[in-house]
């Protein structure tokens, strides 16, 4: 079997290394991919950007792929999938019509009000002075969301009137991100701890992955800029067994069913970012149509399953007779970013460090990085992702943050503090030592 990787991220670097490890994979394409994609065995990259779907598409029918994964959002809101469902080419991922879902934020929310999924109160709106009378009304705190793609960047919580109004004005009258702002939704700002529940959709099939909680926050202590994320751990403990079964009846499955009730067919993964407040109730914050990244790197850590027999089962409508496997330690994943991040920042420095740190149980999933002269060096925001294996959270953060104080570059920023919930709940719990 031949694999093609759409993307050229951290999360591509988990999929194309975790597809590669299958017996029944002969090789990997990673488009565009990656500085670490083109260091792992049985995997090659081809210089295809991720949103030409034409030149993809071609790709794949010149090299007889059998399986095309796609990793980022904007291919699947573009109908990457449904062009390669004309060339009858297998392409694990939704159709433009499903990925609705994570392109429009007002058509997630009604859908969701439609089917009866737990959310947040919400208005939208095209008007600046309509958005701004409801925000001063709202009061703060509030979220302000771009309603379209914005890498992740486009929401903002306002914790005073002043931060609402200019992240309004900056989405509707300066047109930060262009026509994703073209509405914005306003929310009630919700409490709690956030998780992230991933699961593989086959229709009315779930398979849901190993639960995990992601750092958007770009500071310790989840303050600063909001970014696409600094980090993530798995298992989440936030998510305890009743709480798992509850996400899954009150949110999982509806949305499921939700979508077969509007006639729409949804093969891919389903990511809900959920918010889990004090009384165990889960809410969803937003949908994505993909696996999220950095989640991917340590969940993907974690899974002992072939990932290519997961994939074929969901296109083959045959996810009820899959049962996955995970290592029973926690993984966890530290983002190593450029300085400034996510504003401005410097490409082009020569990262150092990288052969000491790609031993088990760390694993280096590299994002924003390229080859320049035969070294590895810096080309993106959030350059990589150190991710390692430990008996418990606190015993993998020791070992990925070991790892990450031996890479270095020219302002190279992280957060120090990744997994400090999971931390917080082992020393609590006694299960490690103060």
């Amino acid at each position: 079997m031949k694999a093609l990787v759409v993307g050229g991220g951290g999360r591509e670097h988990a999929l194309a290394w975790k597809l590669a490890a299958s017996r029944a994979v002969e090789k990997v394409y990673v488009a565009p991919g990656n500085a670490g994609t083109a260091r792992e065995q049985k995997v090659e990259n081809t210089p295809i950007a991720s949103a030409d779907i034409d030149s993809l598409a071609r790709f794949a029918e010149n090299q007889n792929i059998d399986l095309t994964v796609v990793g980022p959002e904007t291919p699947l809101v573009n109908g990457i999938t449904d062009r390669f469902h004309l060339l009858n080419r297998s392409c694990l991922g939704p159709t433009q019509n499903a990925a609705k879902l994570e392109g429009s934020k007002a058509f997630a929310k009604r859908f969701m009000e439609r089917h009866q999924i737990p959310n947040a109160r919400y208005q939208i709106f095209d008007n600046t002075g309509k958005a701004l009378s409801h925000a001063r009304k709202m009061g703060p705190p509030l979220v302000v969301k771009a309603d379209g793609l914005a890498a992740g960047k486009g929401v903002v919580v306002a914790h005073t009137l002043a931060q609402a109004e200019l992240a309004i004005r900056q989405l509707l009258d300066e047109r930060r991100f262009g026509a994703a702002g073209d509405r914005v939704i306003l929310e009630d700002f919700l409490t709690g701890e956030e998780a992230s529940f991933i699961c593989l959709v086959s229709n009315d099939q779930v398979l849901p992955l190993a639960t995990s909680q992601d750092h958007k926050a770009r500071d310790a202590g989840d303050a600063g800029p909001n970014t696409g994320g600094m980090g993530a751990y798995s298992p989440a403990p936030v998510i305890t067994p009743a709480l798992y079964e509850r996400i899954m009846q009150q949110v999982i499955e509806p949305t499921v069913r939700g979508l077969d009730r509007d006639g729409i067919s949804y093969t891919g993964f389903l990511y809900a970012g959920l918010m889990i407040d004090r009384q165990g109730s889960p809410r969803v914050l937003e949908y994505n149509c993909r696996l999220g990244d950095p989640e991917t790197q340590p969940i993907f850590l974690r899974l002992q399953s072939d990932l290519a027999e997961l994939c074929g089962a969901a296109l083959a409508g045959e996810l009820h007779r899959i049962k996955t496997r995970w290592d029973s330690r926690a993984a966890l994943g530290v983002v190593m970013a450029a300085g400034g991040y996510p504003f401005d920042y410097a490409t082009g420095d020569i990262i150092n460090g990288l052969m000491d740190t790609d031993d088990s149980p760390v694993k280096v999933f590299h994002a924003g990085t390229a080859i320049d002269g035969g070294r590895v060096v810096t080309s993106g925001g959030r350059v990589l992702c150190v991710t390692a294996l430990g008996d418990n959270v606190t015993a993998a953060q020791s070992t990925a943050y070991q790892s990450v104080h031996n890479l270095h570059w020219n302002q190279a920023y992280f957060r120090p503090d990744i997994g400090h919930r999971a931390v917080a709940r082992e020393q609590a719990n006694g299960a490690v030592s103060l």
